[in-house]
C-alpha cells in the first residue's frame, strides 16, 4: 500500500495513491532477458564448419532440425556427435525423434569437395532419407558470388 506526504496533510491520516508500481514487474522482464541471452546461444548446432554463402530466400527453421554435417576433414557429424560413413543411417534410425519423412539439413564446409558431398547425399538417399535441404549462411544478394558470365567482357 503506498502513502502520500504532502504538505497540505494537516491531519496525521495518510491518504492511499493509486499507482501501479511497476518496478517488480521490469525487474522479472529484466531477468527473462538475461537468461533467453544465455540460452540462445546454448541451442544452436558449434561445429567449426565455413559455410558458403547464398543469396536465396530464407526458409522458416524446423522446431527439432537434424543436421548431418561434413567437416573440412571429409568427417560426418549428427548434431554434434561424430558418427562413422557406415553407421550414418543406423545412427539416425536410432534417433528417437527422426523418420523417414522429416527433412535432413545437410551442411558442408566450404573446402568439401563437391563428389564428398555428393556421396553423403547418396548415402541418406539410400537408406531412405530422401528429403534433404542443403545449408548455407545467408548473405545479401549483392554480397553472393558473382556469376561466371559477368566476368566476361
Amino acid at each position: 500500500m503506498a502513502v502520500s506526504l504532502t504538505d497540505n496533510d494537516d491531519d496525521d491520516d495518510f491518504s492511499e495513491t493509486h499507482d501501479i508500481n511497476v518496478t517488480p514487474f521490469i525487474d522479472v522482464i529484466l531477468v527473462l532477458l538475461i537468461i533467453f541471452m544465455v540460452a540462445a546461444p546454448l541451442s544452436t548446432v558449434d561445429l567449426p564448419i565455413d559455410l558458403p554463402t547464398s543469396s536465396a530466400m530464407p526458409q522458416k527453421k524446423p522446431d527439432k532440425p537434424t543436421y548431418v554435417s561434413i567437416k573440412p576433414d571429409l568427417t560426418l557429424a549428427i548434431g554434434e556427435n561424430a558418427v562413422k560413413r557406415t553407421e550414418l543411417i543406423s545412427s539416425l534410425d536410432a534417433m528417437a525423434d527422426m523418420a523417414k519423412d522429416k527433412y535432413v539439413f545437410l551442411r558442408a564446409d566450404r573446402a568439401v569437395p563437391y563428389g564428398e558431398l555428393m556421396g553423403v547425399m547418396e548415402i541418406l538417399r539410400s537408406g531412405g532419407y530422401s528429403r534433404i535441404k542443403l545449408v548455407a549462411l545467408e548473405a545479401p544478394p549483392a554480397a553472393a558470388a558473382p556469376s561466371p558470365d559477368a566476368a566476361k567482357p
